[in-house]
C-alpha cells in the first residue's frame, strides 16, 4: 500500500509524519539531513508515494538532496499549506507534519518549481553583489553624516572621488581623522569585493547566450538579464507570456465580492528583487534612453495620460513579456515591432 509522508523542516530537526490508508501509522523526528531522512522513509515508508514539505531556507537542499535518493521529493508553497495547517489546535512541529502529510494523502497542495544549482548560483551571485553595493552606500552615507556634525560637508562625488573629498576634509581635524578613516578604509575594501563580483556577473552575462539576447533590449543590462533567465530558467516553463507578469507580482488584484467588484494595485508577489530590476529597466526606457523603440514610445504615451509611476509598471510588464517570448523564440529585441496595451 502507499504511503503519504509530511516534513516539517527546521534547521536543527525535522518532523516526520506517515499515513496510509487515511490514518497516520508512524511519526517522529530525524536530524535535519537529507541523507538520514532518505534512510528513515526508506525504512519506516518503503512505498512511499509523495513526500511533502514547505518552502524555507533548505528546500532547495532538501529537493535536490532528496530526489538524488530516489524520495519522490514535493516541494509545496508555504502560503497554501498555511490555511491547513492552523486548523490544528496546537502548533507543534509533529502536528505540522501531520498536516503535510494529510495534504500530501488528499492532493490538496500547490507544488513549488524548484530551481536547479546552476541557477541559485547565479541568484546568489547577483544577492551577493546587491548587498556589498547595499553596505557601501550605507557606509558613505554614515561617513558623510558623521562628518556633517563637525561642520565638513562632503561635496558631491561617487568612487575615488569621495574618498579624496573625505581624506581632505579630514586632515584639518585630527581626532576625527582617527574615528572616520577605519570606516573609509572599509568603505574601501568592501567596494574593492563589490567590483570583484561586479565582473564576474558580467562575465557570466556574457558567455550565457540567453543573456546576451535580454541584452539587446535598451535599458536591460547584465544584473536585470543575469537574474531574470535565473528565475525563468527554461521558457517552457510558463504556458504564455503574460503568465510571467502575473507571477512576478506586475499585475493588479481583483476584489470582488457580491456587487462589489474592483481592481487594486500590483500583487507584488513573486521575486521581489527581480520585480525591482524591472521596474529600474522600464524607468530607464522611460528617461534616459537613447534608442528608440515601439516600447519607449508607447512608455510615453501612457506616461502622459496616467503618470509616471504606473507608466513604468506597465512597461515593466510588458517588458517582462517580450523578454520570455525572446528567450523562447530566440530572436534579438525589434525595436519597430509595435506594442498594444
Amino acid at each position: 500500500m502507499e504511503e503519504y509522508i509530511g516534513l516539517d523542516v527546521s534547521l536543527k530537526d525535522t518532523a516526520i509524519s506517515v499515513r496510509r490508508n487515511g490514518k497516520r501509522v508512524w511519526r517522529g523526528k530525524c536530524a535535519s539531513d537529507p541523507q538520514l531522512l532518505a534512510a528513515v522513509i526508506r525504512e519506516r515508508a518503503p512505498k512511499a508515494k509523495r513526500v511533502v514539505f514547505e518552502t524555507g531556507p533548505l528546500s532547495v537542499w532538501f529537493y535536490h538532496e532528496l530526489t538524488a535518493q530516489g524520495v519522490p521529493a514535493i516541494c509545496i508553497d508555504a502560503r497554501h499549506a498555511k490555511a491547513a495547517l492552523n486548523m490544528a489546535t496546537n502548533k507543534t512541529d509533529a502536528n505540522d507534519a501531520d498536516g503535510l502529510a494529510h495534504l500530501a494523502e488528499v492532493g490538496f497542495y500547490k507544488a513549488v518549481r524548484v530551481k536547479d544549482s546552476n541557477s541559485m548560483l547565479t541568484r546568489t551571485l547577483v544577492g551577493a553583489r546587491g548587498q556589498l553595493i547595499k553596505i557601501v552606500t550605507d557606509l558613505s552615507n554614515q561617513i558623510r553624516g558623521l562628518m556633517k556634525t563637525f561642520g565638513l560637508i562632503v561635496p558631491k562625488g561617487a568612487g575615488r572621488v569621495f574618498e579624496a573629498h573625505v581624506r581632505r576634509l579630514l586632515a584639518s581635524n585630527g581626532m576625527l581623522e582617527q574615528i572616520i578613516v577605519p570606516l573609509l578604509e572599509a568603505w574601501c575594501s568592501i567596494r574593492t569585493r563589490a567590483a570583484e563580483l561586479d565582473r564576474q556577473l558580467v562575465a557570466t552575462a556574457r558567455t550565457s547566450t540567453p543573456c546576451r539576447l535580454l541584452m539587446s533590449i535598451p535599458g536591460v543590462g547584465a544584473v536585470t538579464a543575469a537574474t531574470f533567465t535565473a528565475a525563468i530558467e527554461a521558457p517552457e516553463n510558463f504556458k504564455t507570456s503574460r503568465a510571467v507578469g502575473a507571477w512576478l507580482g506586475l499585475t493588479t488584484r481583483r476584489y470582488q465580492s457580491g456587487e462589489v467588484d474592483y481592481d487594486g494595485h500590483i500583487s507584488r508577489r513573486g521575486d521581489k528583487y527581480l520585480r525591482v530590476l524591472l521596474y529600474e529597466a522600464a524607468g530607464v526606457i522611460l528617461t534616459r534612453a537613447q534608442a528608440d523603440s515601439a516600447l519607449r514610445r508607447w512608455g510615453l504615451k501612457l506616461r502622459e495620460r496616467i503618470g509616471f509611476k504606473r507608466a513604468a509598471i506597465a512597461v515593466a510588464r510588458k517588458l517582462v513579456v517580450i523578454m520570455h517570448t525572446m528567450l523562447k523564440t530566440g530572436q534579438l529585441f525589434e525595436r519597430t515591432i509595435g506594442t498594444t496595451a
